[in-house]
């Protein structure tokens, strides 16, 4: 949680204190509701023009997608060309001793 400064009008802060106690609480519910409002503005628009790639899948198909891109895996990854790792709670991602 982080304490931030906001500047409102007197007006609205008369308003806020008439309909709650902790004003905090009204204007974190206000500005999610504001957000989320915003998300779903977005992801309609998103919906309404959708990317190229996402038009070509949709139409395809996403097995029949998945079936064409499917490429020999066996030169993706070289396991000679990596190291060995392990994790550490305390210091991350270590290499293996040999």
């Amino acid at each position: 949680m982080r304490r931030v400064t906001v500047t409102l009008p007197d007006d609205v802060v008369d308003e806020i204190d008439r309909w709650e106690v902790n004003r905090s609480r009204f204007v974190t519910e206000a500005a999610r509701r504001e957000l989320e409002r915003r998300r779903r503005r977005e992801l309609e628009r998103s919906l309404r023009n959708p990317h190229v790639e996402s038009v070509q899948v949709a139409e395809m198909g996403v097995e029949d997608w998945g079936r064409g891109s499917v490429v020999d895996d066996e030169d993706l990854v070289d396991p000679a060309g990596g190291r060995v790792l392990r994790w550490d709670p305390d210091t991350g991602w270590n290499p293996t001793p040999k």
